[in-house]
């Protein structure tokens, strides 16, 4: 069953996370380690919830957490951040490019895989004066 199919209820709920940090400027690499928790909020949205542990290079790891807002429509995901402010969108059940965002000069590049859902994976390349990374983060089903 496809994504597009089931769409707002495929998210919700408790998901390991998995991310790969490759600063691509010379810097640390880094991993992410965790959870992502989506929750019901109102009829078309799910709070984001992302805790776990991050390392950086040789660093010790660190607590980490980010929160996000998905709102659904009938074939987007509009993604904005815990307070609200718009990040980017997606077309629900397609793997492929998302919309981008700008951070100051920082572009945001994202696409979105749901080929082996419920397993599926989101891609950045962030690129532009003060960063330079790639970013892979792989979910399962807890």
């Amino acid at each position: 069953m496809g994504v597009e199919v089931i769409g707002q209820q495929a998210f919700a709920g408790r998901w390991a996370v998995g991310r790969v940090m490759t600063d691509l400027g010379g810097g640390p690499d880094g991993r992410f380690t965790g959870t992502a928790l989506f929750e019901p909020r109102g009829p078309s949205c799910l709070t984001y919830l992302e805790e776990g542990q991050l390392v950086l290079g040789e660093v010790p790891p660190m607590a980490a957490s980010r929160r996000y807002i998905w709102t659904f429509s009938a074939r987007r995901v509009a993604v904005s951040f815990g307070d609200g402010r718009p990040f980017h969108s997606f077309q629900l059940g397609v793997s492929g490019a998302g919309s981008d965002h700008l951070c100051g000069e920082d572009l945001y590049r994202v696409s979105y895989d749901f080929e082996a859902w419920p397993v599926w994976s989101v891609q950045w390349h962030v690129t532009g004066p003060r960063k330079n990374y790639a970013m892979l983060t792989h979910y399962a089903r807890c």
